[in-house]
């Protein structure tokens, strides 16, 4: 080996050391929200939503001291799961008793109904694009598939991945030409190549786990992708590529999803099922959300 191969492969080890274990704090008082706790989500002003609030079908506001109150209640059969903002003012739900993605305005708290889809058997998690594109996790847990849902900026959906196990975390790359889905049960990531049009390609496996359980994933604006551990009692951070970097424990063992905000972009919260409540914890870099978000509140 030169001692150029040797001193880039050093750098390369340096680049995805594993970086001590973080503890979470809590953000919301337990015992708030039901054990379908999910979303969640954070708006331009840095306030965080996330669904079923003292019962199921109702969406919470949060501000930044971690007060929460009623949002807003959704019709008659829905219940929430994934929360994803697809400009400033609004932001998609995904209705997984419904079979229905709907769309809720911040500033009239109007819900409506962007895609209906009777043959979902969910959908459960949510990821979006820059221009609108959404994507949808459809896991059936009985039977132990799963499907991914691409739904276009005017509402109509269509089948891009089959026969997959029980899909659930689903997240866009920051510069949106990769796709990752995680199959919960199965306790494995995939990589997608993402087109424009949302077609998706080129399916690659880049990392699983030996016990547990996968739920929501997000990533920071460097690529980085954080996964929910369900009934692991953590998160854990991976390079775009699969490479743990490090790890955060949570108070309870239940945690459902992720989402970033704060000041900076720097703070993630986590919803947790098991204790009803939201908890927090510091990150390296901002999400890609969140400088999605402030993108968002640039435009007129």
């Amino acid at each position: 080996m030169t001692r150029l191969s040797a001193l880039a492969l050093s750098l390369f080890a340096v680049s995805l050391r594993v970086l001590p274990a973080q503890d979470t704090k809590d953000f919301t008082a337990p015992g708030e929200f039901t054990r379908n706790c999910e979303g969640p989500a954070v708006d331009s002003e840095g306030r965080v939503y996330a669904v079923n609030f003292a019962q199921d079908g109702t969406i919470a506001q949060i501000d930044r001291k971690g007060n929460t109150s009623f949002f807003i209640t959704l019709p008659k059969n829905s219940t929430g799961n994934g929360i994803r903002f697809g400009d400033k003012k609004t932001f998609y739900i995904a209705d997984f008793t419904g079979h229905k993605v709907l769309k809720a305005n911040l500033d009239t708290r109007e819900v409506t109904e962007f895609m209906h889809e009777p043959d979902m058997n969910q959908p459960n998690d949510l990821a979006i694009t820059s221009s609108g594109h959404l994507f949808c996790s459809d896991p059936d847990w009985k039977q132990g598939t799963g499907r991914i849902w691409h739904v276009d900026p005017a509402g109509k959906a269509r089948i891009v991945a089959d026969q997959m196990g029980t899909t659930n975390g689903i997240e866009v790359s920051p510069d949106e030409k990769t796709l990752y889905v995680n199959e919960s049960t199965q306790r494995i990531i995939w990589a997608f190549d993402l087109a424009q049009d949302g077609t998706i390609s080129n399916k690659r496996q880049i990392a699983t786990f030996p016990d547990g359980l996968l739920d929501g994933m997000r990533c920071d604006v460097k690529g980085n992708l954080y996964v929910t551990r369900y009934n692991k009692a953590e998160v854990v951070m991976l390079s775009g590529t699969g490479q743990v970097l490090q790890t955060f424990k949570t108070k309870g063992a239940k945690v459902s999803n992720i989402c970033f905000g704060g000041p900076k972009g720097k703070t993630a919260y986590i919803t947790l099922q098991d204790r009803g409540c939201l908890e927090k914890f510091k990150v390296p870099h901002p999400g890609r959300e969140w400088a999605m978000m402030k993108a968002f509140s640039k435009k007129k």
